[in-house]
């Protein structure tokens, strides 16, 4: 699958050259090519990954694949779907080992879409991107390696990053410009090293691991799940995969062992008799194995993602940790894709380039909160729970008294490790009282959205074709903020529907500030950009599908997204006596409704009361301007 550079009549000018093909530089690269950009994409291997390394997607990044339209390939392979985790511990009175419980891994106070893990080989995933970025006229150059870069903005600034570029056979070389350099090649990043940024490891216990893929003959009960098993031979841990695989994490030494040596190493052999071990009386037996691998792992961190805000850092070049919460894959796709959408909305020209500067707090924090859960799960799984803590932990209420640190470890960790635990602590993108955008429209009281946290799941009827549909799905990841517009009750709202889309019309808002040059060639298909390509606009009445006429009930800028126009009539178990379920899950008042903004990566930035008036835009326009490259409303009238 050996690739070469471009042809010499190509141009050597580029958006972002990204160096890495994992989950990480494959998130970034395929969100780039779909919106339009020039991409140098370059990885040492000759071929994707073959066997082992990553396998776990949680059900976050699950929405997030489907948002991306990439969910179906990804399932296609029929991948093992983890509902529960059992634990097996050794009985009070005699030996061998016995389930002590079981727990969901995504309880149902979480309010997700597939209450699941999907557990599948890290190459097929990366396969699915590489078709992805074929349809996009973008190919993963093989085998090639970077051998230096530098940033002048002085020599060009509109390419200001200068690669080196070499086959890893040393028989071609090439130098390149671009926009972006992104390191996203693992642990051992040269990006890295070159730029001199350290890593600070959090916990000082290393660990070395051994990890087989195979598929196994055994009469243990629970190989189907995934499960932790502690016996008075060693610990191990259960993980299902597709095509009747099983993968088996054993960990072989410790930095706390008094003789503990990082280069420990175990054979396929001495890890299987560990195993038969510690799973009796259960036998196992193995009829081949597909991959394994010893290495050790420590907690570390990134001192900084960025000097320049010209080359960025991501993935495992920014975090390590241990393997046994399925975070690593999960949290490259979501580094990538906070960065993807910020260069988008910088090159793009809606935001100032001071934008980018928000990549590495609101991620850095998210990795620093995965290395403290996985410190925390480390000892939780090292710590033999008795049946009576499981037994209460399965009980899966969120309102439960019971509170010891066992549960609450549990739970905190369930919302950590699905993904839906991931927060934005407040900048210019996640409205806090300290924001410049001071309106009192904005955080209506009683509203259940919490700015930097993802949107809540709600179930509407899509106007035009009576489908049943999931809210937070209908806008695809197309680099746009999606603004949800809860109308209420028509007969409520009517009036601030007009005013609301008369000051959208107006060239000094957010919205017609922004507006496509091309307005007049847009397809009348066009259901998702047809005015901005900055801005998607849905809609949703409190009221029965068949109350609503759009003609009649919208004015005609909002009415032009009529395939994003739906009713809030069914029932959701999360609130059972809402007539308008969305609207409350929200927190909206379901006769006046509001105005939610999501950023394009599906975190929620401000919500806003909708009133008659030009009060909604006004509080909205305050919002977009503390990062917009155009003065909007009021401020831009005084220039």
């Amino acid at each position: 699958m050996e690739t070469q550079p471009a042809k010499k009549l190509d141009s050597p000018y580029y958006d972002i050259v990204i160096v890495g093909a994992g989950p990480v530089g494959l998130m970034l690269s395929t969100c780039l090519a779909r919106w339009g950009y020039r991409i140098k994409h370059i990885d040492n291997r000759s071929e994707p990954t073959p066997t082992g390394r990553a396998d776990g997607i949680q059900p976050r990044s699950l929405d997030l694949l489907r948002n991306m339209g990439l969910k179906s390939a990804i399932m296609a392979h029929k991948p093992a779907r983890v509902y529960e985790v059992a634990f097996w511990d050794p009985p009070k009175n005699g030996n061998g080992i016995v389930r002590t419980g079981t727990w969901a891994s995504c309880p149902s106070f979480i309010d997700a879409r597939y209450p699941f893990t999907t557990l599948l080989h890290q190459g097929l995933i990366e396969r699915v991107f590489i078709s992805d970025l074929e349809k996009n006229n973008t190919k993963i150059q093989r085998p090639w390696t970077i051998t230096g870069f530098k940033t002048d903005e002085k020599e060009n600034p509109e390419y200001p990053v200068e690669v080196n570029l070499k086959h890893v056979d040393g028989t071609a070389e090439e130098t390149v410009r671009a926009k972006y350099l992104f390191g996203g090649e693992g642990a051992r990043s040269f990006v890295r090293e070159q730029l001199k940024i350290g890593i600070t490891h959090k916990d000082p216990i290393a660990h070395v691991w051994g990890v087989m893929d195979g598929v196994v003959k055994t009469d243990f009960p629970d190989i189907k799940m995934k499960c932790t098993i502690h016996s008075e031979h060693g610990s191990i841990m259960v993980i299902p995969r597709e095509d009747n695989m099983v993968r088996l994490y054993i960990q072989i030494a410790s930095s706390t062992d008094p003789d503990f040596n990082p280069r420990k190493t175990a054979t396929t052999e001495e890890v299987q008799e560990s195993a038969k071990r510690i799973l009796q009386p259960y036998s196992i037996e193995w009829e081949r194995v597909e991959w394994y691998s010893v290495y050790p792992i420590g907690q570390g961190i990134s001192d900084k993602y960025t000097l320049d805000h010209r080359v960025f850092l991501g993935g495992d070049a920014c975090h390590t940790h241990s393997p046994k919460a399925g975070q690593g894959m999960n949290t490259a796709f979501l580094d990538a894709l906070n960065l993807a959408w910020k260069i988008h909305a910088v090159e793009g020209g809606l935001a100032d380039r001071a934008l980018l500067t928000t990549y590495e707090p609101e991620r850095k924090s998210v990795a620093e909160s995965l290395l403290d859960f996985d410190n925390r799960y480390a000892k939780l799984f090292s710590t033999k729970p008795s049946a009576d803590t499981v037994e209460a932990a399965s009980g899966q209420s969120k309102d439960q008294a019971d509170d010891n640190d066992f549960i609450r470890t549990f739970k905190e960790s369930c919302e950590f490790t699905s993904g839906y635990g991931v927060a934005y602590g407040p900048n210019s993108l996640n409205w806090s009282p300290e924001h410049s955008a001071k309106s009192p429209l904005i955080h209506p009281k009683g509203t259940k959205l919490r700015t930097g946290r993802i949107m809540i799941n709600a179930n509407v009827t899509r106007v035009v074709d009576a489908n049943v549909v999931h809210l937070e799905q209908e806008i695809p990841l197309n680099g746009s903020f999606r603004i949800y517009v809860f109308a209420g009750k028509p007969s409520v709202t009517g009036q601030a529907l007009k005013d609301f889309a008369k000051n959208l019309s107006d060239k000094r808002s957010f919205y017609g500030a922004y507006q496509r040059s091309d307005l007049s060639a847009v397809s009348h298909h066009d259901h998702l950009n047809p005015h901005s390509l900055f801005f998607t606009i849905a809609t949703i009445f409190s009221a029965k599908r068949s109350s609503v006429e759009i003609s009649r009930d919208l004015p005609e800028l909002l009415a032009r997204y009529r395939d994003l126009v739906y009713a809030d009539d069914k029932w959701d178990r999360q609130v059972p006596n809402a007539t308008a379920a969305a609207h409350a899950k929200m927190g909206l008042d379901e006769e006046k409704g509001g105005v939610v903004v999501v950023r394009p990566d599906g975190y929620v930035g401000v919500v806003a009361s909708l009133v008659e008036g030009s009060g909604t835009v006004d509080a909205l326009n305050e919002y977009f301007s503390s990062f917009t490259t155009k003065k909007l409303g009021e401020a831009r009238s005084q220039l």
